[in-house]
Order: structure tokens, then sequence, then C-alpha cells
């Protein structure tokens, strides 16, 4: 085991200060922001030509049970009410994580330029945060609303229900499998392409799911200029063996390298800043929930639920570190409108 590997695991098991291991992200932030930067476009273009020698989404199951072998009950105590499993918008340094999340649902719905009666397919819904909130503001829409994971179904179709939303389709599948023979006006995904490791498959087949002026909407992370794979095999690639298995760094023009079936008619960037800022609102959320996710973690975890009360708070922490890195100059969020070519 590396020295690298071995304070990663030392950190997990023996509880440092905030700032202390705040400072350790910064550290290896920094070292990886100086490795991409050494590295040419020729590697941005190996990467590009790489994906299509992998299946659409690696790892899917272990992706899956890593974020919800925790019931939806941990989600909801730890994220904010509209339960936004992504990065959220903070205009004013006031701005409550509850404002946060409805700030970046209604930019995400301009940014698509999603109107009344459209109808909308999600992919990678999460736990419904954008589906409902589709739902309600556009009651002649028909939503279609993908997701991996039966107990995030059950969540969406129960809150549906309760608001009486009659306008939502829940589809649990695995986008390796998933097709359908509708279309629809928009396409659209939050944060679900960075899970996918073949986006030229997968966009060939969006291409067939839309209306002949449909358009895709795509909310991702990104690095300014380089993407990478995250290395679930390398000991000190502590985010891909525990967290985002099978996951990608997407480059910010990422989107713009698969022109021959997509054109970006806009794009726009969020500062890394504002994740941080979730990640660190959720930080807050667990700290002060805890004496009610012990008894969560020890069903799920058992003998181990301290040690992953540790790693979540790491996740949480390491999620602040990287996109606060640099103040949110090297790693942000990507908005993206996007038209089929030809």
């Amino acid at each position: 085991m590396n020295m690298l590997a071995f304070a990663i695991n030392a950190a997990e098991r023996a509880p440092l200060t905030d700032s202390m291991t705040l400072a350790g992200i910064d550290y290896l932030c920094a070292r990886t922001k100086h490795r991409l930067s050494t590295t040419s476009q020729d590697a941005e273009n190996m990467f590009v030509e790489a994906m299509g020698n992998f299946p659409v989404a690696t790892h899917t199951d272990e992706a899956n049970r890593q974020h919800y072998e925790v019931p939806a009950e941990f989600f909801s105590l730890t994220l904010g009410p509209q339960r936004k499993y992504s990065c959220c918008l903070y205009p004013s340094p006031h701005t409550t994580l509850a404002e946060a999340e409805t700030y970046a649902l209604a930019e995400t719905v301009e940014h698509a330029e999603i109107k009344d009666g459209n109808s909308i397919l999600e992919l990678g819904c999460g736990w419904g945060s954008l589906s409902l909130y589709l739902a309600q503001q556009f009651p002649n829409s028909r939503i279609t609303s993908v997701s991996n994971s039966a107990s995030q179904r059950d969540y969406i179709l129960a809150m549906a229900q309760k608001h009486g939303l009659g306008n939502l389709t829940v589809i649990t599948a695995d986008m390796n499998d998933f097709t359908t023979n509708e279309r629809f006006d928009r396409v659209v995904s939050v944060e679900m392409f960075e899970h996918m490791s073949n986006w030229r498959t997968l966009l060939e087949r969006v291409r067939e799911w839309l209306n002949p002026h449909g358009k895709l909407f795509l909310h991702v992370f990104t690095h300014k200029d380089r993407s990478y794979r995250f290395n679930h095999q390398d000991p000190a690639d502590w985010i891909a063996r525990h967290f985002f298995t099978g996951g990608i760094m997407p480059a910010h023009d990422l989107p713009h390298r698969f022109a021959d079936l997509f054109s970006v008619e806009r794009e726009w960037r969020w500062s890394g800043t504002h994740y941080r800022r979730t990640a660190l609102d959720w930080l807050a959320n667990f700290d002060r929930e805890i004496h009610r996710i012990k008894p969560i973690f020890a069903k799920v975890y058992g003998q181990d639920s301290t040690l992953w009360q540790r790693r979540w708070r790491l996740f949480f922490l390491a999620t602040a570190g990287l996109f606060g890195h640099d103040n949110g100059h090297v790693w942000g969020v990507g908005h993206y409108l996007l038209r089929p070519a030809g």
C-alpha cells in the first residue's frame, strides 16, 4: 500500500478535525490539478476514443449499492426537502439549502427551455426532485423518469400520489438496457452522464428518443480541461472504491466531442463553489441528525457502522474540497442544451 492510500485509510478510521481533513483534500486536489495540467490534448482525444470500448455503463449494481443500500430515510435526513442529490445553486451567501434546491431546479428548467405541454424523459432521476418539480410546474406535460433504483421509484410514486400528480411515470431500468418506443420533446439528465462510460452509444440512443424538434439537456459536473476515469482498483482512489465505482470526471468540453450526433446550442458553467456549499449543507444535516442516522447505519452496516459514519462524512468533505478547490475554478458544473446534428 502506498503512503497516500495509507493516509486515506488512516483518516477514515481515526477522526480528524474537518479543517485538517479539508486541508489534506485540498493538497490531493492540487496534485491532481498539476498532473492533469501536464497532459496534452492527445490525452483527451484518447479518452474520447476509448469510451467506445466500454458498455454504456459499468459496475451499475455496485454503484447502485454504494448509494442506495442505505434506506430512503437516510436521504430524507441528509438532503434538502426536495431530496435533490446533485449540485444546488446559491445566488447569495445567505441562501439556504432548501432555497438552493429550488434555484437550481428553476435554472435547470430555464436552460432546458421546457414549456408546459412538452413531453419529457428524465434519465437518472435520483429521488425525483426535478421530475416532481416538472410535474407540478407543468401540469399539461407528460414526464417519464428512469432510475436504476427500485427504492427511488417507490419514493417518487408515493410523493406523486401525495401531491395528486397524475402526469408522472417512473421506470426502474439499467441504462445499459433501457429503451423506449416513445418520442419526447426534451430528454434531460442531471448528474447521470458522469456514471456513463460510453457516451457515444447512449447519445445515439437519445437521438432516437427525441421528436424531430426535440432537444437534450445535460447537467454534468466537470473538470475545466481534462476527462478522467475514477479507478476503483487504485487503493488511493477512495471515492471510486466506496462511492463512485464506474464513474468518470468529464472535461467541460466533452459534450462538444460528439458533434456528428449533437451540436451544443448553448452552455453555462456553475462555479464549483456551489457544489462545495451543497456538500457542506448535506454534512451539516448529517451531523445534526446523527442520532437518527446511527440506528439506520447499525441496521445496514452492522459492526462497521461507525466506520461508515466516518466514510459518509469524508464523502461530503471530499466533495466540498474537490469542487471548492481554487475557489471553484477547476472543477464545477456544466449545463448544456444540445440539438441533434444534421
